[in-house]
């Protein structure tokens, strides 16, 4: 199970995301892509992390190696879901998918997504 105090964090984060983007004037009724970001130093930890969250109904990008500090490198993905800007359906995706993380031994990097006009065009 995923550590309570990251996944109360991640509540706090979430909620921070979405004031955020209303108060921008992100469309309230849109449906988000919900990006979830991950990272590992080994392959096949988060293959294996990116096939059980495709399982589960996610689509998952393909994996993208990212230099970090010193010259170290890690792979990374993004696993995807398609919703409402609600923070409860965000929340169940995050315990869920920290919860994998954590069973993997991968990192949970916190969620993302894209302004919505209101009024149709691309942000």
């Amino acid at each position: 199970m995923a550590n309570p105090e990251l996944l109360e964090e991640q509540r706090e984060e979430t909620r921070l995301i979405i004031e955020e983007l209303l108060e921008d004037g992100s469309d309230p009724d849109a449906l988000y892509t919900i990006e979830h970001h991950f990272s590992a130093d080994d392959f096949e930890a988060l293959e294996k992390l990116a096939v059980e969250a495709f399982r589960l109904g996610y689509e998952v990008t393909e994996p993208e190696e990212l230099e970090v500090e010193e010259g170290d490198t890690v792979i990374c993905c993004d696993i995807l879901s398609e919703g409402a800007l609600k923070a409860e359906l965000i929340d169940a995706q995050v315990e869920q998918l920290m919860d994998l993380a954590e069973r993997f031994e991968v990192e949970y990097d916190g969620w993302g997504t894209y302004f919505e006009d209101p009024n149709g065009e691309e942000g």
